[in-house]
């Protein structure tokens, strides 16, 4: 009822406007601060601040607010909003509530998100995550995500750096060995959707930059946040001869298992997502692969604070800061800064990139095409085309030396 009386209130406002003789493009663009000042904020989270993914986007709009002076005031919060129906229901509540922006963090989140920006057309809506904006046909409907896979690929890199150490030092056992010699990493992801698989298959090739004779064993645990599912997946990992884990899941679990496994004589590290793991794995933790979602929110508020329209499918990495890896651990190789330094820069820079087809192959073949429907082509310039044609990740290949276990 609100937000019909709201459309109203706006419908009588344009007929008074008409009836003086309307306004000018003059007069609309002086209404700057009237628009920041009216800007109202909902966000819909997955989670809370007690879990990496969704505290890293809470840190990302708080700092874009304070950045520009978005007052708390202008903030509406809803906390872990499960993927269905409830989402729906916390995004009309958001717009009864005067937003004029709404986000939604996660990806189960969007079709929901969508449900509410095709009722409610004077609304902006924004899914993170996010793949069917560009096929919605909605102007008031769009999707964001980082170029994750690029951090992915550097975090890769220092756990390669850890395991040529460990390989050299003589401190792996045969039970770290394939039967073929190369030794085992593993990766505790989500779900298999091609956002865990372009994220694991570039920290893989990170790792397999170092160290060339490397496998990996992924499993799953259906939950973007599960504690106990992930630290069961991380145990079982090691205990079947990985040297290393990564993640593609929300919470402390896979590290904090590993840390365990240390301190009780077992060879073994982390690599985490999303939040620097050290407080819960101080000497297990290597570094994380993470977002800095402060990139994104300041655009997409400052758009909307100056009438600007937020892009449909928005996605950047390390050439404006949009990701990162966190603080380098204290069990860290010799080198690993420099190394972090290098091939971030070569991303920067654009000389290197992340799915270059040289570097992997599938099925024992080396591939120079592969569409994607609705996306076409993805591969040219020797290269995957990762997250150009649309903001979420769709590099789903399963290249040969990773296995996924369930």
């Amino acid at each position: 009822m609100k937000r019909f009386l709201a459309i109203v209130l706006s419908c009588v406002m344009v007929f008074a406007l008409a009836a003086c003789g309307g306004t000018n493009d003059a007069t609309v663009s002086t209404d700057a601060d009237e628009t920041e000042a009216s800007l109202k904020i909902g966000v819909i989270l997955v989670g809370d601040e007690n879990e990496g993914y969704t505290a890293a986007h809470i840190d990302g709009i708080n700092a874009a607010a304070e950045k520009l002076g978005i007052d708390e005031s202008q903030i509406v919060w809803k906390y872990s909003i499960p993927e269905d129906q409830s989402c729906y229901d916390a995004a009309m509540e958001l717009v009864d509530a005067g937003c004029t922006l709404v986000i939604s963090n996660s990806y189960g989140h969007q079709s929901f998100t969508q449900m509410a920006a095709e009722e409610v057309p004077e609304v902006q809506f924004v899914a993170m995550t996010g793949d069917t904006a560009a096929t919605s046909g909605l102007a008031n409907f769009s999707n964001a995500f980082t170029k994750a896979y690029e951090s992915r690929y550097v975090s890769g890199v220092v756990a390669g750096k850890k395991l040529a150490e460990l390989i050299e030092a003589g401190v792996l056992t045969d039970a770290n060995y394939d039967a073929d010699g190369n030794v085992k990493i593993g990766y505790v992801g989500a779900y298999p959707y091609a956002e865990v698989v372009s994220g694991y298959t570039a920290f893989y090739l990170g790792v397999k930059s170092i160290v060339e004779n490397v496998v990996m064993d992924v499993t799953y645990t259906n939950s973007w946040f599960d504690i106990t599912a992930e630290g069961e997946a991380a145990n079982s990992l090691v205990a079947g001869g990985c040297v290393i884990i990564g993640q593609h899941a929300d919470s402390t679990g896979a590290p904090a298992a590993v840390q365990a496994l240390l301190d009780a004589g077992t060879v073994c590290y982390s690599v985490g997502y999303n939040v620097d793991m050290l407080s819960v794995a101080p000497t297990a933790a290597l570094t994380s692969a993470t977002n800095n979602w402060e990139v994104y929110y300041e655009y997409a508020f400052s758009t909307m604070m100056n009438g600007g329209n937020i892009k449909t499918d928005w996605s950047e990495g390390y050439e404006t800061d949009a990701v990162a890896v966190t603080a380098l651990g204290e069990s860290c190789a010799e080198g690993t800064a420099e190394a972090v330094e290098e091939a971030e820069a070569a991303i920067k820079a654009g000389t290197f990139h992340v799915f270059d087809t040289t570097t992997f192959t599938v099925g024992g073949e080396t591939i120079d095409t592969y569409e994607i429907e609705g996306l076409g082509e993805t591969i040219s310039d020797g290269y995957f085309h990762e997250s150009e044609f649309r903001a979420a990740p769709y590099f789903d290949l399963r290249i040969d030396g990773i296995t996924e276990l369930n």
